[in-house]
């Protein structure tokens, strides 16, 4: 059945989105080199700035309590920007434009310092390097196609690729930032400019333990999420082994045991990728409605055996993932609260005290299944219809249509309703 799409000429509230992809270093011997004469740099640069920091201490009564403030004075970069440049450009082994970024990142790191160190936060001893990457200036970056030349030294370049990546292939118009070299990762930071229009076609999904149900005002869909948790029950039982071996063997089982969890949420995530991007391929250039929940609420309310499985969903994360990767297809997503959805009459708007499988209204006989009601009340949420008890001289409500639910991961011979407004007034 073909989907209808009106397009309006409405400037959506951020005109750009910002992406970060990360890769592998397969470059480390190149960026070593490029990481040890900066972090030269930045440490030349750190202590010859210390020596013109000044700490002020000064005692303040409040009442009978008396405190020590610490004041930090940074010299003023204006004043000494030529003499450091001039000190950094003696051990410089790279290009001249890394000594610039050099001095810009070590005030950065002062005003860090000074700003936790008079809130007492930090020690007054100078601040130390620890691992340092170097963030690329766009005078240090050329790029070309799908790969990006980095400047190391006059005539000296390491190259990086993004081909053959997820968003290479669907997305056109992606502009690179300042990347970010560390010794095993290069991270990519991308801008995307917003297309100039809003989609008018919906889709509310109702989160569940096992299945997503969503309502896209037309018919339900039910997408099954069961081999996700089949695969993290597997998981599970393997960790407990590796917990036991681990127990017993001290270093050698917590290295096992780091390297399984990093495998185990891999490949949760690449689980949860490939759901979303297939979910944005069925339903392109639409507005995804979803719940806005908190598992700590959850558990309060959950005994033993539906903690255990709550603590199993991936909620948040196929919501975080639908949330940045939905404006590469034209789409968006907005969140609403979840409160009284499997309970309220979307006809009525009656509230269940409790509900079971099916929700049935006592007031107006409105039987449907639970999941399907709360996409369906969460459908309404969105397109800011009220119910009776929010505006009483507002009726809005819905009529069943004859058909069934389907099973598996999706249908379209779903069962569907059809939304009818009636504006009345209530004696």
């Amino acid at each position: 059945m073909s989907r209808k799409l009106r397009i309006k000429s409405l400037q959506p509230e951020e005109e750009y989105i910002y992406l970060t992809y990360s890769l592998e270093n397969d470059k480390k011997e190149e960026s070593r080199v490029l990481l040890e004469n900066y972090k030269t740099l930045l440490q030349k640069a750190l202590d010859w700035l210390w020596e013109k920091v000044k700490v002020e201490r000064k005692e303040v009564k409040k009442g009978k309590k008396v405190f020590t403030k610490v004041k930090v004075k940074l010299p003023k970069k204006k004043k000494v920007y030529k003499i450091l440049r001039d000190e950094l450009e003696k051990i410089n082994k790279l290009a001249s434009h890394y000594v610039d970024k050099a001095i810009n990142d070590t005030y950065s790191i002062l005003r860090s310092w000074r700003r936790r160190a008079e809130k007492g936060q930090a020690s007054l001893s100078k601040p130390t390097l620890r691992k340092v990457y170097v963030r690329i200036k766009s005078t240090l970056r050329k790029v070309d196609g799908e790969s990006v030349r980095i400047t190391v030294r006059p005539y000296e370049y390491i190259t990086f690729s993004w081909s053959h990546t997820w968003f290479s292939r669907r997305v056109k118009g992606l502009e690179l930032g300042e990347p970010i070299i560390k010794e095993d990762k290069v991270y990519l930071p991308f801008r995307y400019k917003l297309p100039w229009f809003t989609p008018l076609d919906f889709l509310a999904i109702d989160s569940n333990l096992y299945t997503l149900d969503a309502y896209d005002g037309e018919k339900f869909v039910t997408f099954s999420l069961k081999g996700l948790y089949s695969m993290k029950y597997g998981m599970e039982l393997k960790r407990s082994k590796i917990q036991s071996f681990a127990s017993k063997h001290g270093r050698k089982g917590k290295e096992l045991m780091r390297k399984y969890s990093h495998r185990e949420r891999n490949r949760v995530l690449d689980y949860v990728h490939k759901f979303v991007n297939k979910l944005l391929e069925m339903y392109p250039m639409t507005t995804f409605v979803v719940e806005k929940l908190n598992k700590q609420e959850m558990f309060e309310d959950a005994n033993d055996s539906l903690s255990k499985k709550i603590s199993k969903t991936v909620w948040r994360s196929i919501h975080r993932i639908l949330k940045y990767k939905a404006p590469l297809y034209g789409s968006f997503v907005k969140e609403v609260n979840p409160r009284l959805t499997s309970r309220s009459c979307p006809r009525c708007g009656w509230v269940s005290r409790k509900v079971g499988r099916t929700f049935h209204c006592e007031r107006c006989g409105f039987t449907m299944d639970r999941q399907l009601n709360a996409s369906l009340n969460i459908y309404l949420k969105m397109c800011g219809f009220p119910h009776i008890r929010d505006i009483p001289r507002v009726w809005v409500g819905v009529i069943p249509l004859k058909g069934r639910r389907g099973n598996g991961s999706y249908s379209g011979e779903a069962q569907g309703l059809r939304i009818r407004y009636n504006f009345m007034k209530i004696q």
